[in-house]
């Protein structure tokens, strides 16, 4: 490996864990073909523990590493498209974008050039491996799978600009018509919780993005004490200096470097530009809608992809092999992680879609939204971070298994495990969220939840339900708490949350007591 242990791992950058090191692949836009897969394939089986976690990033990691990686084995990885061919930025955040990103009939623009372009801006300048590891960026192409909502540092979303009711632009500097009505309005995530979300309604060109957000890096690097070992995230930067007066260090800095550049953002006069959606509130409702699991049509015409389910992101190398052998058969060869930790094969023609769904199930995984697993999410849990308070992996398998045979699902559910209050698996607030806590009783300890049902704004995981939970006793809770929802929802296009939301705490106690079912 190139480098001692790091807070966040990359392909040369390890980090210890509770089951021993871990490696992470950064997969820029979250694609990768079936010679890489296969290649994951055979370092999971020979160095780690013969699978591999999809992240809430879209990265791989690889688990229970033992020895060192060789070097040779590394760079052939390289040579592959794997890991940056600088391993000086290797560790920085992956960079996000739709899973759906060119194959979504609802997309504004294709936003895979934008992810590509800041890889290759990020691979020549080495010198922003000195910003924080944890330095993240997204372009949202503002299809129907959004990822406003997923807390980015810096994330760029796609809108059309319309001026009153009728389809004319706002602001079109060009004078011309089409895709360049396509602007991308750019959000900060600021402020001392993550979840703070800055709208700067600034819109850019996507030819613009790309100079702007090197500035933006400058600057924050401007700010990044070199010879401190831990690196301020750029959330702190903002705070300090204010996103106004960081904005304008930013454009002069363009101004100075990319003078062209600058005069046309400046000659837009963008920052007078008011009243757009409130795009992060819709992400949020987009949120309940599993888009990507499933058979869908593509943008192309007679093409489809599914969306396989990824048990808790979790993939065993023999199941990683045969993935990979279908997206090559029958696809183009590429499979597409997401941040929901599940998977996409994409590209398949009409005739073939009935035997992609039986090899899948054939490889013991399931391609329907409303299997319980589609949207359990847990983290590592304490067999993999010390930080945990609970087996959150086992415990959200076995509830996983569990409600498959005492209920059936007919609308997709979003739970949430979590070890500990950095909530590392997923960062927005889910259908019901469980907090791993000890409960020390009588000089036991045990491991249980707090529960929370979604939305909150002023609480983490939504609003508080129930307290020290034993995890002998949830399955059997989730299972009153789903067959009640089933049961009084006022239609079955009402989420679970829109249930949850149509009543206060002591009434959904009330609805949740073994004598209501």
């Amino acid at each position: 490996m190139l480098s001692p242990f790091t807070a966040c791992p990359g392909l040369f950058y390890t980090t210890p864990a509770q089951d021993g090191i871990l490696s992470r692949l950064r997969i820029p836009g979250g694609i990768l073909n079936s010679e890489q897969l296969h290649a994951i394939a055979n370092i999971a089986d020979n160095y780690g523990g013969s699978y591999v976690d999809v992240t809430n990033r879209a990265n791989l990691q690889i688990r229970e590493i033992k020895q060192e990686i060789n070097i040779d084995i590394l760079q052939q990885l390289q040579k592959m498209g794997l890991g940056s061919i600088n391993p000086a930025v290797d560790h920085i955040r992956n960079i996000m974008t739709s899973p759906i990103a060119g194959i979504d009939s609802q997309e504004l623009i294709d936003t895979h050039p934008l992810v590509k372009a800041w890889d290759e801006y990020i691979t020549k300048n080495s010198h922003l491996g000195g910003l924080s590891a944890k330095f993240s960026v997204g372009f949202d192409g503002g299809g129907k799978l959004s990822l406003q909502h997923f807390p980015n540092d810096i994330t760029f979303t796609a809108v059309q600009v319309y001026q009153g009711g009728r389809k004319e632009p706002k602001f079109f500097p060009t004078g011309k018509w089409g895709h360049e009505l396509v602007y991308l309005i750019l959000h900060f995530c600021g402020g001392e919780k993550e979840k703070f979300f800055i709208n700067t309604e600034i819109l850019l060109t996507p030819a613009q993005c790309i100079p702007f957000l090197g500035a933006l890096a400058e600057v924050y690097l401007q700010h990044t004490d070199p010879s401190s070992r831990r690196k301020p995230r750029l959330r702190e930067v903002i705070d300090n200096l204010g996103w106004e007066n960081y904005l304008q260090q930013a454009t002069e800095y363009l101004t100075a470097n990319s003078f062209q550049v600058a005069k046309e953002i400046a000659s837009q006069n963008l920052t007078q530009i008011s009243k757009l959606a409130n795009l992060h509130d819709e992400a949020k409702h987009n949120n309940h809608k599993i888009y990507h699991i499933g058979i869908h049509e593509q943008k192309q015409s007679g093409l489809y992809y599914i969306g396989v389910v990824l048990p808790l992101g979790r993939l065993q190398t023999w199941q990683m092999r045969g993935l990979a052998d279908l997206a090559a058969k029958y696809g183009n060869s590429n499979l597409r992680l997401t941040p929901w930790q599940n998977l996409l094969i994409t590209n398949i023609a009409q005739e073939h879609i009935a035997q992609v769904q039986r090899e899948i199930a054939h490889l013991e995984l399931s391609y329907s939204a409303t299997n319980i697993k589609s949207g359990l999410v847990s983290c590592s849990g304490k067999r993999g971070c010390a930080a945990a308070a609970t087996d959150t992996k086992t415990h959200a398998l076995t509830l996983g298994e569990y409600l498959e045979t005492h209920i059936t699902l007919d609308s997709a559910i979003n739970i949430h495990f979590s070890g500990c209050v950095k909530s590392c698996a997923q960062h927005h607030q889910s259908d019901i969220t469980l907090l791993g806590v000890k409960i020390e009783a009588e000089n036991e300890s045990r491991e249980g939840y707090q529960v929370y049902l979604g939305d909150d704004t002023l609480q983490q995981f939504g609003r508080p339900i129930y307290e020290n939970v034993t995890f002998a006793e949830l399955p059997q809770l989730m299972e009153r708490m789903l067959k009640v929802y089933q049961m009084k929802r006022v239609s079955s296009q009402e989420s679970f949350r829109e249930f949850a939301n149509r009543y206060d705490i002591s009434e959904l106690k009330q609805l949740f007591t073994v004598q209501s079912i």
